[in-house]
């Protein structure tokens, strides 16, 4: 029996590597609703991109089970490096391995996904249930929300380069418990904000990237970041707060 291997935590959840699988293991016997829907998310995803004959690959989803009285999803274990890893690695191609990302990330956006759960209302009840901001700057933060335009696209709502493994058998996208139906825009914003906190050289060229290759407003996407930071919020990481809360008071990028 292969050992299994303590990798990382997640939100409510700790990642093992066992023989050829992932284990995901809720940390609370109270968080099977949680379990159950992220399984339930990413078998949609999965369905959708198998059936589209997609280039984008993704770990195949094989159990939901109990692992000494926890909630647990079994997925693939995807060897390889990490686009965060080969970046790493590899600083001169820093830009051929943003561009690859970028590419990756239009990729699934071009997919519609109308079953998924809609990425705004998960940012509403996210800005609803703080309780740092002012009523106020919610009331802001809200109208803000609803004003933006409704899509049903395919968004990953986690995306950055540690979410892509690359092996010879190509390009897998990992972690699609919080994908949503939404607006692209959303999206890219989110990883936008992912790389300032985590990976702030590459930040700036994804963005201008990004929005040249997709022909998008620069300042559209702008307008998403007060929303996406204060959605990140909910997680209260105290090494976080201080970015969040000065792109949740910025009205207008200029």
């Amino acid at each position: 029996m292969s050992e299994r291997v303590y990798i990382s935590s997640g939100d409510g959840y700790d990642l093992f590597h066992e023989g050829d699988k992932a284990i995901r293991i809720y940390q609370d016997a109270k968080l099977k609703e949680k379990c159950l829907y992220a399984a339930l998310t990413h078998a949609r995803v999965e369905t959708t991109l198998v059936n589209s004959h997609s280039n984008i690959k993704m770990p195949i989803l094989h159990e939901v089970s109990l692992i000494d009285g926890k909630w647990a999803i079994t997925f693939d274990w995807i060897e390889g490096k990490s686009l965060l890893q080969l970046m790493q690695e590899n600083p001169s191609k820093m830009e051929t391995y943003v561009n690859q990302m970028i590419e990756i990330q239009m990729g699934f956006h071009e997919k519609t996904m109308p079953l998924l759960s809609k990425l705004k209302d998960k940012m509403a009840r996210q800005i609803k249930s703080l309780d740092n901001i002012d009523e106020i700057k919610k009331y802001e933060l809200l109208t803000r929300l609803d004003s933006m335009p409704k899509h049903i696209k395919l968004c990953h709502n986690n995306f950055s380069p540690k979410e892509v493994i690359v092996n010879d058998n190509g390009v897998y996208v990992l972690d699609w418990s919080n994908a949503r139906q939404g607006n692209a825009s959303a999206d890219v914003a989110r990883t936008y904000l992912l790389l300032c906190l985590d990976y702030p050289e590459i930040a700036e060229m994804y963005m201008d990237k990004f929005c040249m290759k997709s022909r998008t407003s620069k300042r559209y996407v702008q307008a998403w970041l007060p929303i996406v930071a204060a959605a990140q919020l909910v997680k209260n990481k105290p090494q976080e707060k201080d970015l969040l809360m000065k792109w949740i008071d910025v009205v207008d990028y200029e």
